[in-house]
Order: structure tokens, then sequence, then C-alpha cells
């Protein structure tokens, strides 16, 4: 494909931009200046046309540009909804009331600008309500970029030693500028180790467990049968505080975030991404005796919570557009996600089964990842350890140049939007056979 115009914004770019890119997990090769996305689609600087299964990393459930999402944007806009920065308004309480009403276990809300505002303030509550400072953390999970939990996702296995049972991993940051004491008090443990969560919280005095339910980050990687619902007795009888991240789970898999799929009740939820369809919006949720030290009486036990751009009027017009259309339509908007990521699972599968090519493709509802492995991976060490990551890579670059839009990074995970229609998955199994039958 012919990307000029790219390779020149990407010029222009780094010219004022520290790396280029505004988000430095951006950074990938093949480099793509997109300009258009509607539907299923993404069309770049020159012109090419993908069908998009990155979804900007999971917001878009409903496809780019949704046009009943946009139309309340716009209606917000020529109706002089602003930002006031006094006060409640109505956006905020409706946006409010329909998160309360989508996902039964919240109480109270609170919303942010993004998932990562969420779970530090999240963080925040849970140790003003237990009083102790420590936080437990999964290997191969992903909590936002502050620096209690910026550790231990994709971690070489030769960093993070063999797997643990009853014990936890070393804190493996993800950045520099991490004070040297934060290790201290975060704890990395294995995912589906019941064993591994008990230990740690026996030997420290922990505040919250912070996990993803499912691992969204390193593709997808499923709780065990059992599993949340043994966090759920653990954190009991220890008292800990489950902070349930469902900021890429929440709404992509039941209007009730995965929490309702597996029947738990998280203490506190955070959501993002697909509550608003592409705009940034964040929520930190949950009982109401924890959510009510953000306006405790007494100022010792008050957790602060502020930002000039919470509740602002175009991402929560987005939002209650979102969330309306996902109550009045969740049958057949689930009904149809499911049955249309079946079926590209299924070709996929069938593509790779033909060249004798060993795959495993784990999926959950509309979220898929392709393994270039035997089984489906049930922690980060299984996938680490079995998973061809240099295939994955040059599997997504070649399907890219072929127009089908699969992040370019091993083991990241795929989306599908109520936008893709039959043709576009039929179209995608297609062109993977082409990649598939010149070799990559």
């Amino acid at each position: 494909m012919n990307r000029t115009q790219s390779a020149e914004l990407f010029a222009r770019s780094r010219q004022v931009i520290a790396g280029g890119v505004v988000s430095l997990n951006r950074k990938v090769e093949p480099e793509i200046a997109f300009v258009k996305g509607r539907g299923s689609r993404l069309w770049d600087a020159d012109g090419n046309e993908y069908i998009d299964y990155h979804a900007a990393f999971g917001p878009y459930l409903l496809g780019h540009n949704d046009p009943e999402v946009e139309e309340a944007v716009r209606r917000a806009a020529e109706s002089g909804w602003t930002l006031t920065g006094s006060g409640t308004t109505p956006w905020e309480a409706r946006a409010a009331e329909l998160l309360v009403q989508c996902v039964p276990n919240l109480e109270k809300v609170q919303f942010t600008n993004t998932g990562s505002e969420a779970n530090a303030l999240a963080c925040r509550l849970a140790r003003a309500h237990t009083g102790r400072d420590h936080l437990v953390v999964m290997q191969g999970g992903y909590n936002g970029w502050h620096d209690e939990v910026a550790c231990n996702v994709m971690t070489p296995l030769d960093q993070v030693g063999p797997r643990v049972i009853q014990g936890e991993y070393p804190f493996v940051p993800l950045s520099a500028g991490i004070p040297q004491g934060t290790a201290e008090r975060v704890h990395v443990v294995n995912y589906n180790s019941l064993e591994a969560l008990e230990w740690v919280f026996s030997q420290y005095p922990v505040a919250a467990l912070l996990s993803e339910p499912i691992l969204q980050n390193i593709g997808v990687v499923k709780p065990k049968p059992g599993y949340l619902q043994g966090i759920r007795e653990l954190c009991d009888r220890y008292g800990v505080v489950w902070i349930m991240d469902e900021v890429k789970t929440g709404f992509r898999h039941a209007l009730g975030g995965y929490q309702s799929v597996a029947g738990v009740r998280p203490d506190l939820s955070v959501f993002g991404k697909a509550i608003a369809n592409g705009y940034p919006v964040g929520a930190v949720a949950g009982n109401e005796e924890i959510m009510a030290l953000f306006h405790a009486d007494d100022p010792k036990k008050r957790v602060l919570i502020a930002g000039t751009y919470n509740g602002h009027p175009i991402p929560l017009a987005a939002a209650i557009a979102t969330m309306e259309r996902l109550q009045r339509d969740q049958d057949t908007v689930y009904a149809q996600l499911e049955e249309r990521a079946k079926v590209l699972a299924d070709g996929l599968t069938e593509v790779f089964r033909e060249k004798g090519i060993t795959t495993a493709i784990s999926r959950q509802g509309s979220a898929f990842a392709l393994y270039f492995m035997d089984h489906e991976p049930e922690d980060w060490h299984d996938l680490a350890g079995n998973h061809d990551m240099a295939k994955d890579l040059r599997f997504r670059q070649a399907l890219i140049e072929n127009g089908v839009y699969f992040f370019p990074l091993p083991t990241k995970q795929c989306s599908v939007s109520t936008a893709h229609s039959e043709a576009d998955v039929a179209e995608t199994v297609e062109r993977t056979r082409e990649v598939v039958a010149k070799g990559f």
C-alpha cells in the first residue's frame, strides 16, 4: 500500500510531539495516519481503506461515528450544553441514573475522564475505607498508567521468573520515574490462582485487589470456573476491597458488565471505553458505604475527587445515547455481536486448519484473540511460554497490508462492533485466507 501522506504526517508530528504520537502505545509498525472512521471501516491519509478490529483499544461497541450517538452529541451542542464548573447538571444526573440501572450491583457513581483516573480513585477509596496501604494486581493485567499499577503486563519471563502459585512476582515497572518505594506496597500475583491471592492477603495489610475479570490487554484470558467467586470469598474473609476493572469488559460483554455474566458482586467497579462509544468518559462506582467517603463529614476520612472536565457535557451526551441504545436494544445488540464474532472466529479457525497451522482463538462475546498455540491460555506464563509472538506480529502486519486492521502488536485483543456486517465478516475471512496462502 502507498502511505506517502502517512509518512509525511508522522514526520510533521515528530517535529512537535514527543515520540511522534500522543499516546506512545500507539507507536507501532506500519506507521499509519488514520483520518476517518465510519461504521466498521477506517481510512488513512492516503485513502487506503481497512476493516477495523482494533476499535481504538476497544471503545467502539457500536462502530465508528455511530449515527445515533453522533446525533445526540450534535443535539447537546446545539442545545447549549456547556461546561459549567459549578453545581450539578441534568446530563450528569441522567448518565449516573443510566449506569446504575444498567449495572444492578452499583449504588453510587462518580465520573472521570479516563479509566486510569477512575482506577486511581478506586484505590484511594479502598485505602481510606480499610486504613491499609497495600494493593494486589495481576501479572498480565493492565489497570492504567499511574505509578502503582503501571507494571507487569507483557513482562518477559526472564524478568518475572517462573510461575508462582503460592507467592508473588517481582514488580516490573512499565515506566521510568516510578518512585523506588512503590513496589513495597504493590504485590503482583498469578491470574487464575486463588492460592497466590490468599498467600498475599495473609502476608500484607492489603487494602484492595484491582483486577480485570478477563485479562483483555494480553488478548482474551478468561477466568477459570469458580475463580471470580473465590475472589469474592477471599476478599470478604480478609476484609479486602475488590475493585473490578471493567474498563475493557464493561458493556462489551453484557449491559450489566462482565460481573453480571459471572454472577459476582465487586465492592467497586471501574468503567470506560464502551460506555460512551469512543468519547472520553470513565466512571468509578460501587457500594454506597465506600462511595460515601467522597463526601464524608469528617475531613480526615474524606476522599478527594476533583477534575475540571469531570462530567463534561459532550462525552456524557455520548454516554447517555450509548446506554439508552443498549438498554433499548440489548437483546438484539448482544445477540448480533455474539453471532458475528462466532462466525468470524470459526472462519479464521478454519482458514488456519486448512493450512495445517496450529492456532487457538479465545473469545468472549465480541472480543477475541488469535494465538499461535494449541490451546487457550490460562495465564501470562502459559501464553508467553507457548504463543509464537513473532508469527503473531508478522500475521497482523500482513493482514493490514491486505486491508484488515488488527493492531500490530502480539496478543492484542480484537473487537467486533454492531457495525460489522455479515459481508464484513466474510470479506475478513477471505482476506485472511489470501494472507495465509501467501505465507507470513
